[in-house]
């Protein structure tokens, strides 16, 4: 049995198995199968030739932002609009092939956007191009998800799906769990909050799936048994996302409204140039860059040439 099959057949068990507290152990376990099983398909197999094109894209500007929806949602087109580079947008699904950047000049910052090549469903899995369209998107700061209104509840739960199967974790952030293997000692386990969703037995027995038997495990938070898994692996990757809405101009006006007070959420229309600004502004909220200006002595500050930080930086770092 490959790998797929054996991921296909612990899904099935998950979802035909009741959640309650006779059955708690038996999920964490598989949860932590699957996690380990989906590891090692995002391996690349020594075997696989070194030939054909990737998508190893020079990370330049003050922040990358990674494109990432279904074919023919209006991803070409939007980066064509916001940059002064020019990618072919046509009807047909897949026009893009590769990764194409561009550069968005604003507030003095240069964000590098890059047009990713459409996501089919089983990326995960290497279907199409997805592996290495999650691989880009694994390195940017920013994910603008592009949906189409029309049919964008199903496309946003499709590609949620397949970037949680590849490690990558949308508007979360990272589980307050202290996790350090040690050479002997047994299984150290203790807590600053009441457990709801964890237990000392749970923690251990997903130890042990993973052959780790001697461990300190300090939970600062009420977690799940999957963010558990996550500080294990610790190879995944917590990043803001914006869930973008194209084509509004073919749907009602109350489906708009609805879409717009969606959390994380903006509607726009490429076709009809419709609320770009509005997301350009979300979008440098998102990115939390600050501009600084600098003066000498004396003199009127330079607002010609900003300085652009990141969130979190000191006086140090300019």
């Amino acid at each position: 049995m490959g790998i797929l099959e054996k991921i296909s057949e612990i899904e099935k068990e998950i979802a035909r198995t009741q959640k309650n507290k006779a059955t708690e152990y038996h999920l964490g376990l598989l949860k932590a199968k699957l996690a380990k099983y989906r590891a090692q398909l995002l391996e690349p197999s020594k075997s696989a030739s070194s030939k054909g094109e990737g998508f190893d894209v020079m990370k330049s500007g003050d922040a990358r932002v990674a494109l990432i929806g279904f074919p023919s949602v209006g991803k070409s087109t939007f980066l064509s609009l916001m940059t002064s580079t020019a990618s072919e947008a046509a009807s047909y699904e897949f026009t893009t092939l590769t990764c194409i950047p561009g550069v968005i000049e604003y507030k003095g910052a240069n964000i590098q956007l890059l047009d990713l090549p459409g996501i089919i469903e089983g990326a995960a899995q290497g279907k199409g191009r997805g592996r290495q369209v999650i691989a880009v998107a694994r390195t940017a700061d920013v994910v603008i998800m592009m949906l189409d209104a029309t049919k964008g509840e199903v496309q946003r739960s499709l590609l949620e799906k397949e970037l949680e199967s590849v490690g990558i974790r949308l508007n979360k952030h990272k589980p307050n769990i202290y996790f350090k293997p040690r050479k002997g000692g047994g299984v150290s386990f203790n807590s600053t909050v009441t457990l709801t969703q964890c237990s000392e037995k749970l923690v251990q027995l997903i130890l042990h799936e993973y052959k780790i038997f001697n461990a300190e495990v300090l939970f600062r938070e009420d977690c799940s048994p999957d963010e558990f898994i996550d500080v294990i692996v610790g190879n995944r990757v917590y990043m803001p996302c914006l869930y973008v809405y194209n084509k509004i101009d073919q749907i009602s006006m109350e489906e708009v409204d609805r879409l717009a007070r969606k959390p994380n959420s903006v509607v726009i229309s490429c076709g009809m140039k419709l609320n770009l600004d509005y997301l350009l502004e979300m979008l440098w909220e998102y990115l939390a860059l600050t501009c600084i200006y600098t003066k000498k002595r004396g003199q009127r500050p330079d607002f010609t040439d900003a300085i652009i930080l990141r969130k979190g930086a000191s006086v140090e770092h300019v």
